[in-house]
């Protein structure tokens, strides 16, 4: 097997294969869980000063990925010369770890039985895997809310971002791709991190703009083919309320999933997206995880359109 055009395109799918058939590599082993512990490495030696922690901030906020997006390349080169089966196997292993559809299903799904059994107690403890806004307050009916948003807003940043970064960009690019992620997700909070993430924060949002709106774009299709979705919903809120989060990234694909499923998505004193054409309920969250796997499955099948025609014509692959 030398056709390296063919090679990634293999590697796309066993990595979905081992994402929805294994989920989570244990943590010692995950490779975003390394990445972490190098931000909170870079974290303890930052400046104390705001000037020199924006300084700083912008410095990591580009060393980092690309830190981890070279290192990514190395090995991959290595694998590669050994055999190209070799890199399949270690390149979709490494990939996987970019990306979590097994993952994001089960947490809403848990806050889905456990708002089924009203039980608000367990939903509330099973919230932080999804959200990163206080439970402890949390009505049924805003943590049902809240599980529909994370399912929509993850579509982006958990799962097409780095799909697309692979097609485009390879392994490297993936891998840069989740550690730009996590950055923002670790220090990207006004605050305590209001200088020191403010790089992080613009670079993810910087990165987002293309796979966010292609995300947003996807539910918009699947609210065709899926059943108790509307796509006219769909299409119109998701230009009218795209802007209305503080994000500018989220509120497109929450917009799109609030219009396909007919409820509004409310974060009280941040922002409403949609009509409430009737009430939300735990079943939203299970047509919502049928919606990320409409996306999911679409975005494969156009990020290997994307590997074979950069194949086509003849542009270099990084990884």
């Amino acid at each position: 097997m030398t056709d390296p055009i063919l090679v990634e395109i293999i590697v796309l799918g066993l990595a979905l294969a081992l994402d929805l058939a294994l989920g989570e590599p244990p943590n010692r082993l995950h490779p975003t869980v390394w990445i972490g512990k190098t931000i909170s490495w870079a974290e303890r030696a930052a400046p104390k000063s705001p000037g020199a922690q924006l300084v700083y901030g912008g410095a990591i906020a580009l060393l980092i990925p690309a830190g981890w997006g070279a290192a990514s390349w190395i090995v991959a080169q290595g694998l590669l010369l050994v055999h190209p089966l070799a890199y399949i196997a270690g390149g979709a292993l490494a990939l996987k770890t970019t990306f979590s559809v097994r993952m994001l299903h089960r947490a809403a799904s848990d806050v889905r039985s456990s708002l089924r059994g009203d039980d608000i107690a367990a939903v509330r403890s099973g919230m932080p895997a999804l959200v990163s806004r206080d439970p402890s307050s949390l009505t049924a009916a805003e943590a049902t809310a809240a599980a529909v948003e994370s399912v929509s807003e993850n579509l982006t940043d958990s799962i097409i971002g780095p799909l697309l970064a692979f097609a485009l960009f390879g392994l490297p690019g993936a891998v840069a791709y989740r550690a730009i992620n996590t950055l923002d997700s670790m220090i990207g909070y006004h605050g305590r991190y209001e200088y020191l993430g403010k790089a992080a924060a613009r670079l993810d949002d910087l990165v987002n703009v293309i796979p966010a709106r292609f995300t947003a774009l996807l539910l918009v299709g699947g609210s065709w083919a899926i059943p108790g979705q509307a796509a006219s919903g769909a299409w119109r809120i998701m230009w009218r309320d795209r802007g209305r989060t503080e994000s500018p990234n989220a509120g497109w694909t929450m917009s799109a999933m609030a219009g396909a499923l007919g409820v509004a998505l409310e974060k009280t004193g941040h922002y409403r997206l949609g009509d409430a054409t009737r009430a939300i309920e735990p079943e939203d969250i299970s047509r919502a995880v049928q919606s990320m796997y409409w996306v999911t499955g679409m975005a494969v099948v156009i990020s290997a359109g994307l590997i074979f025609l950069a194949g086509a014509a003849g542009l270099p692959r990084p990884g």
